[in-house]
């Protein structure tokens, strides 16, 4: 007999996920408040990345796979001039070069470069595991193992204003892109470096942020506050090209 309980506390939760969380801390945050069993996201996001997660409660985890899949849109702002050991504005700066004399023309030329499908090797400070082990833990320990490229689409990067040295953009990317890894490509490419300094994810597959929540509302919620925002699976399981043939 299906629980009750799991079917009423299933479906699709979006959050504004703010500075200085991880994504596992938004999780987290919902399941301890509101006693949910199963709570999963769909697409890390940074500590320092602000924005949409979309996270997956109750039998809506079964869909975290499939969601996750999904193109992603963010808004960002490359620093160029500076290189640093996490390709974003978390680590040291490792190497400077001047960027005073790049011309937008010149900045605009080499985004361009950068679109369609392309061959992007996973950073270090990445999830991604090598021999079981996040590269993350082994880049806390000093440790740098080769790491196989894999094949990204950027459907659209564009810089949106050029104030140098720091240079905002618009990226419409496949899943398992490293916005930073996008960052420092780039500022080799101009041949000054570059890192990530800011970014923000607008929308996720059908999700905008627009139709987010705080983490701040949420924990003035209560139980029933939760469940009236849910997005019903079955909505979502509409939404999705092959819905008709997932089972729950």
């Amino acid at each position: 007999m299906t629980n009750p309980k799991i079917i009423a506390e299933s479906g699709i939760l979006l959050v504004d996920k703010p500075e200085d969380w991880t994504s596992h801390d938004v999780v987290n945050c919902v399941r301890r408040r509101f006693r949910v069993k199963k709570v999963g996201h769909c697409g890390t996001l940074d500590p320092k990345a602000t924005g949409l997660l979309v996270l997956v409660l109750g039998r809506a985890t079964k869909l975290s796979a499939q969601l996750s899949g999904q193109d992603k849109w963010y808004t960002g702002t490359m620093r160029l001039g500076e290189t640093t050991t996490t390709q974003d504005r978390e680590g040291d700066v490792v190497a400077t070069a001047s960027c005073d004399t790049l011309t937008d023309a010149q900045v605009d030329a080499v985004f361009a470069k950068f679109t369609g499908e392309l061959e992007q090797l996973p950073p270090m400070v990445s999830a991604v595991k090598k021999n079981g082990k996040p590269l993350y833990k082994l880049a806390r320990k000093g440790i740098e193992v080769e790491r196989e490229p894999r094949t990204i689409y950027i459907h659209e990067f564009q810089p949106t204003s050029i104030c140098i040295p720091d240079v905002n953009f618009d990226l419409h990317c496949s899943k398992g892109t490293y916005v930073r890894t996008l960052c420092e490509d780039v500022g080799r490419e101009l041949g000054c470096g570059a890192h990530l300094y800011a970014l923000r994810r607008i929308q996720s597959g059908q999700f905008h942020v627009d139709d987010s929540v705080t983490t701040d509302t949420i924990k003035t919620w209560e139980r029933e506050q939760l469940l009236s925002h849910l997005i019903p699976l079955q909505k979502v399981l509409a939404s999705l090209t092959d819905g008709e043939d997932q089972s729950f």
